[in-house]
């Protein structure tokens, strides 16, 4: 199968939130297939640096930065770092999150507000850190990561579904707060995605033959599907599309 290369992401300084493993690398090596100059946090130091020797030979080796997403104070440090070191973010992927599975009945308001923390919290304050850097360089896009489970109603996901929900509105909103300075704000919303840790910690092998049957598409969903999504809402050539909510899913819904 052939992907269309954007024009428009080359030298493009790109932001990636949770870069290092799943669908964030898949993310980030397709950034930087497209010539983009790519920086991404997350706390797996050895994964970061397995991927960036990996896709430097097809592209600007990516940067790396570890950082707690957590802590906003660091978040907000490795945006300026990314701004002083590459450029000004032009885009800002907010792939980072858990999909912690936890009873209901387990659930506290510590385990409630890390939840909230990890999967939602931080796109907001990344979103607010890179708004100058775009508004200097003319405009930009922002792409929040979303998930089918808030509409599925995942078991054992309370915690991550309302997040993955509230990621809608906060785009809807910022969409609509960032649009004068022709800032897109938008979201995906991946569905049965297949990844390495799916497999080790939630999906079975029947799993993964249940969630192919109930997919319009008879395939497995793999993060480079969402990858391609993610490149077309960065580029130009989504030009005069925010507010939006994409669904990659394979028909599964």
């Amino acid at each position: 199968m052939t992907y269309t290369r954007y024009a428009s992401l080359k030298d493009r300084v790109v932001f990636i939130t949770g870069g290092a493993s799943g669908i964030g690398a898949s993310v980030v090596e397709a950034f930087v297939a497209n010539s983009a100059r790519v920086a991404f946090v997350d706390i797996l130091d050895q994964e970061a640096v397995v991927l960036a020797d990996r896709v430097a030979s097809v592209g600007p080796r990516p940067l790396h930065l570890r950082c707690d997403l957590t802590d906003i104070a660091a978040l907000r440090a490795a945006i300026m770092t990314v701004s002083e070191k590459i450029g000004s973010i032009g885009v800002l992927i907010n792939n980072a999150g858990n999909d912690q599975r936890q009873p209901v009945d387990e659930i506290t308001p510590d385990s409630w507000d890390r939840a909230q923390a990890l999967n939602l919290k931080h796109l907001f304050f990344a979103a607010q850190a890179v708004r100058a850097g775009m508004r200097k360089l003319g405009g930009g896009s922002i792409v929040n990561f979303s998930s089918i489970a808030w509409m599925a109603g995942g078991p054992k996901m309370v915690a991550y579904a309302a997040a993955k929900a509230g990621i809608v509105g906060l785009t809807n909103a910022l969409a609509r707060e960032f649009g004068d300075d022709n800032i897109r704000v938008n979201a995906v919303a991946p569905g049965a995605v297949i990844t390495e840790r799916q497999r080790r910690l939630w999906v079975s092998p029947a799993d993964e033959e249940l969630f192919k049957s109930r997919q319009c598409m008879h395939q497995t969903l793999e993060a480079s599907h969402i990858a391609s999504a993610v490149l077309f809402l960065a580029a130009d050539d989504s030009a005069m599309i925010s507010k939006q909510c994409l669904v990659v899913d394979g028909g599964l819904r």
